[in-house]
C-alpha cells in the first residue's frame, strides 16, 4: 500500500503538470520537462533535456544498474490535445483537486502516468535502490501529433539514450469482470494507421448552371454507402485467442462473446473484442469545392483505417477496390504507421501479472491490441524491445475512456497512487533479474 506522502506527492505533481499548457499543436513541452527535471533534482536525480528544437524538449533520467540484468524504460508523453474551455465545468488547465480527483486536460492522457512514473522513479532513487539493470525515465514531446519531435526523433537520432530491454508505456490497465473472473488489460501491440483517400472526378463549372458541368460531389454518395457496408478484412489474431482463454471463453465465437457480454453486463469485454477482429474503416472527412458557387473538378473522401498486426495495407486496398467496383475512382494511402506487437510471454509480462494479483486476489493480466497509435511502436521498431501499455485503473473504464480527449477529463487520486505502486513494484521485479 502506497504511503500517504507519496499519494499526496503524485497528486501535487500532476496538478502542477496540468497547469503547464502543453497543447499540441504547438506543444511547447519544454516547461513541463523543466518542471519534471526540477522535481527529480529534489530527489538527487540529474535529468537531461534533449530536443530537436529548444521549445520541445524530451526528458531523460537514469538510475544506473549493476550491469548484470535487463533494463526497463518508463515511457510517457507531456503534450496534450486541445481543450475548449466553454465545454468544461472547470478551467481545463487548473489541475483542480476536487471530489477525490485531479481535473484537467491530460489527467488521463497522459500526464497522470507521467506523474506516477516520475514519483515512482524519484521514490526509488531516494531509497538508494539500484537494480541489476538500468531504470530509465523518459517523458517525450509530440506524441499527440507525431511531427518528429518526440519518441520518433529519439529513436532515429539518439537510440543509445533510450536503448532498453523492456518498456512500460500508456494504454491498457482497464479492469474487467467476466464470468466471475477479474482481469486487467495489457496492450501488447497496436494497430497500424492506414488511412486512405478516395477521389472521384468530374468537370468544374459555375454552380448556377450545373448542367454544363459534371459535379463529382454526388458521386461520393455511393462511395460512402459501399464503404459503410463492405466486409472488413479480418485476421485470426493470437492475442484475441489469448484474451478469450483468459476470460474463460476459449474456443468461443468472439462475435458471440461480445454480443453476450453486452447483454450480461460486461461492457469492457464487449468493447475490446470487435477492434481485435480485423480492420476498422471510418469515413471522417470530405473535401470538394472551396467556393460556394463553384462546382469542383474533383471530390475526396478521407477514411481513418486501423489494421491489425500481421495485416497489410494491400489487403485493405483490395477490399476497398472490390467494394467500389464499377465506380470510377482513385485510391491513395495517406499514412502507413504502426502495427507492431510484442510477445505476451516475457519477464515484463510476469511482473505486471504479479502486480495485478497483489491488488486483487485472483485477478490476472490479459493481452489486448490497442486501437490507437502509441510511441511504443517507435521503440519496438528501432530497438527490438518488448513494450507494453499498462496504466492500472480501478475506475469504470468506459466512463474513463469517454473523458479522454473530452471535457472534464479527470483521474482519481486512488488510481494515481495505484500507478506509483505499480511502477515501483515492476521496476523492482525487473531490476532483480540477472
Amino acid at each position: 500500500m502506497l504511503t500517504t506522502d507519496l499519494r499526496d506527492e503524485v497528486s501535487r505533481l500532476l496538478a502542477d503538470l496540468i497547469a503547464i499548457d502543453t497543447t499540441n499543436p504547438p506543444g511547447n513541452e519544454t516547461p513541463a520537462a523543466q518542471h519534471l527535471a526540477a522535481y527529480l533534482a529534489r530527489s538527487g536525480v540529474e535529468a537531461d533535456l534533449v530536443g530537436r528544437v529548444p521549445e520541445r524538449a524530451n526528458l531523460l533520467a537514469r538510475i544506473h544498474g549493476r550491469g548484470s540484468g535487463p533494463s526497463l524504460l518508463l515511457l510517457s508523453h507531456t503534450d496534450v490535445v486541445p481543450a475548449a474551455p466553454a465545454e468544461w465545468s472547470v478551467p481545463p488547465f487548473s489541475g483542480l483537486d476536487r471530489d477525490g480527483c485531479i481535473w484537467g486536460r491530460g489527467a488521463l492522457d497522459m500526464k497522470g502516468q507521467v506523474a506516477a512514473e516520475a514519483v515512482a522513479f524519484a521514490a526509488l532513487a531516494r531509497e538508494g535502490w539500484r537494480g541489476n539493470g538500468d531504470l530509465i525515465l523518459c517523458s517525450v514531446a509530440d506524441e499527440e501529433v507525431g511531427a518528429g519531435f518526440g519518441a520518433m526523433w529519439l529513436a532515429e537520432e539518439h537510440p543509445d539514450l533510450i536503448r532498453c530491454d523492456y518498456v512500460v508505456n500508456e494504454g491498457g490497465g482497464e479492469r474487467l469482470e467476466h464470468r466471475g473472473r477479474i482481469a486487467y488489460t495489457v496492450n501488447v501491440g497496436e494497430k497500424m494507421c492506414s488511412g486512405f483517400e478516395i477521389t472521384v472526378r468530374g468537370r468544374s463549372g459555375h454552380a448556377s448552371i450545373p448542367d454544363l458541368a459534371d459535379n463529382p460531389v454526388p458521386k461520393l454518395v455511393p462511395v460512402i454507402e459501399r464503404i459503410d457496408r463492405m466486409p472488413r478484412p479480418t485476421r485470426d489474431l493470437p492475442e484475441l485467442q489469448a484474451f478469450l482463454r483468459a476470460i474463460g471463453e476459449e474456443g468461443a465465437d468472439p462475435v458471440e462473446v461480445a454480443g453476450r457480454a453486452r447483454q450480461d453486463g460486461s461492457p469492457v469485454v464487449a468493447e475490446l473484442i470487435p477492434p481485435m477482429l480485423g480492420a476498422v474503416i471510418t469515413p471522417t472527412g470530405l473535401e470538394a469545392s472551396a467556393s460556394l458557387n463553384v462546382i469542383p473538378g474533383s471530390a475526396r473522401l478521407r477514411c481513418d483505417c486501423r489494421i491489425l498486426p500481421g495485416q497489410t495495407p494491400a489487403e485493405v486496398r483490395t477490399a476497398v477496390e472490390a467494394a467500389l467496383e464499377g465506380i470510377d475512382h482513385e485510391f491513395e494511402f495517406l499514412e502507413e504507421e504502426g502495427g507492431t506487437a510484442s510477445p505476451s510471454e516475457s519477464p515484463l509480462w510476469d511482473a505486471i501479472d504479479a502486480f495485478v494479483g497483489t491488488i486483487e486476489p485472483g485477478a490476472i493480466a490479459v493481452p489486448t491490441i490497442s486501437t490507437g497509435f502509441t510511441d511504443s511502436h517507435f521503440l519496438r521498431e528501432a530497438l527490438g524491445c518488448v513494450a507494453y501499455g499498462f496504466s492500472p485503473l480501478r475506475a469504470d473504464p468506459i466512463a474513463a475512456a469517454a473523458l479522454v480527449h473530452s471535457a472534464d477529463e479527470r483521474i482519481s487520486k486512488d488510481d494515481l497512487a495505484l500507478g506509483v505502486e505499480c511502477y515501483m513494484q515492476v521496476a523492482r521485479d525487473i531490476g532483480a533479474l540477472g
